[in-house]
């Protein structure tokens, strides 16, 4: 079943972490899905080629896996996202493992939004993802 927790079940400071191994078979089911062919993520020899030497998983799916734990895992499914931002600060190349860090950072009770916050980073303890963005949620909670 579904996570249907409210505005009003949600605190600022609520976190949450997890690790995720990068895989070759999230890259091509993202890229099939979306059409997101770009040569640095498929091709070898031109990913090689670039300031990287490898082919980098593709930013914004790496980016969506914070809304997929923040749902999953910190908020749930009730909230609607308003507006997102990402900021891309380093390489995420297949078979890293990324440590994501999702956590409110802001409740704002006149209009039941929440802000969130993510930071995602390599084994190595590089930064190589930031995130924010805006859940606006419901007066009731919704039967789902």
């Amino acid at each position: 079943m579904y996570d249907t927790k409210s505005f009003d079940d949600l605190n600022v400071g609520d976190k949450v972490a997890i690790a995720k191994t990068i895989t070759e078979a999230d890259g091509a089911l993202y890229i099939a899905a979306t059409g997101d062919f770009g040569p640095v993520h498929i091709d070898e020899v031109y990913a090689g080629g670039t300031r990287f030497g490898k082919r980098l998983a593709p930013g914004i799916m790496v980016a969506g896996l914070c809304t997929s734990i923040l749902t999953s895992e910190l908020v749930g499914v009730v909230g609607v996202s308003i507006e997102d931002r990402f900021w891309f600060t380093g390489p995420v190349f297949y078979g890293d493992t990324i440590t994501f860090e999702v956590w409110i950072a802001e409740k704002r009770d006149e209009n039941r939004t929440i802000i969130w916050q993510a930071s995602a980073r390599n084994t190595e303890g590089l930064e190589v993802l930031k995130a924010e963005a805006t859940l606006k949620f419901p007066r009731k909670k919704p039967a789902l």
